[in-house]
């Protein structure tokens, strides 16, 4: 994911609320949201080049999304997968399945958020490791720095936060949110634009490039009960959505 708003204990019904899109090169294959065989109690996609995912739920009370962070040069092809940190925690198994205990130096830069049962943390691993509980309310991750966000993911939490504020508890209409393309001013430092990016900090929360862009939105939602539900739509390099995937789950309570 390239950008997520995430409502931890926000809303009268849904204890958890996370919406974001995936921004990547459109060429790069990825399997649609799936329950997975091994674990089977994993929900997510799959990035079928490194196996790993960039947001998924485990039926045994966990949740992961992961963005990239900008700002740090070129990633590293040596590094461990991002997808594989999510895909050990959310499994609990493998080597990065205590992110607690987990040296976040082997990866590229990211930025994190990861629920376990009544846990939510926010990690990064630029410029430094750190790890820190998220209180009630609302919060938000793009490509920028977890304390200082870029603009788009105020402007997306804003969008959530409104929808919290309606009175509403169908967060499927949050997909719309999730669709937004606009942009802003682009940072100017020294009298000189923001260096050019695939995705520059000035982007909209939709990303529409033929080449890189937004791939996918999806919603998440878990309510007191332990109740459940993950959406996936896909979008085509025009920007056309391809497909929509729904399914339901339960976590302990």
């Amino acid at each position: 994911m390239c950008i997520v708003a995430f409502a931890w204990q926000a809303h009268p019904r849904w204890k958890l609320l996370a919406i974001g899109n995936r921004d990547e090169m459109h060429a790069r294959p990825a399997e649609p949201l799936a329950q997975w065989n091994n674990p089977d109690h994993l929900l997510a996609g799959r990035d079928v080049t490194a196996g790993g995912t960039w947001l998924g739920v485990s039926e045994q009370g966990r949740l992961a999304v992961v963005t990239n962070l900008s700002g740090h040069g070129v990633p590293d092809a040596d590094c461990a997968s991002r997808g594989d940190l999510l895909k050990d925690f959310l499994s609990g198994d493998g080597r990065y399945s205590r992110i607690a205990e987990t040296n976040f130096s082997d990866f590229n830069p990211f930025n994190l958020i990861t629920v376990d049962r009544d846990k939510a943390i926010v990690h990064s691993n630029r410029p430094n490791s750190i790890s820190m509980p998220l209180p009630p309310g609302i919060h938000g991750l793009s490509n920028g720095p977890v304390d200082k966000p870029w603009r788009k993911s105020g402007y997306l939490n804003a969008a959530l936060g409104q929808w919290i504020e309606s009175g509403s508890d169908d967060p499927t209409v949050l997909l719309e949110d999730l669709t937004d393309q606009t942009t802003f001013q682009p940072v100017k430092q020294n009298n000189v634009d923001f260096e050019p990016a695939l995705e520059p900090e000035h982007s909209g929360v939709f990303i529409r490039n033929p080449v890189y862009g937004t791939r996918c939105s999806t919603v998440v939602a878990v309510d007191d009960s332990g109740k459940g539900m993950i959406i996936e739509r896909r979008y085509a390099p025009s920007g056309q959505s391809t497909g929509e995937t729904s399914l339901s789950f339960s976590w302990p309570v």
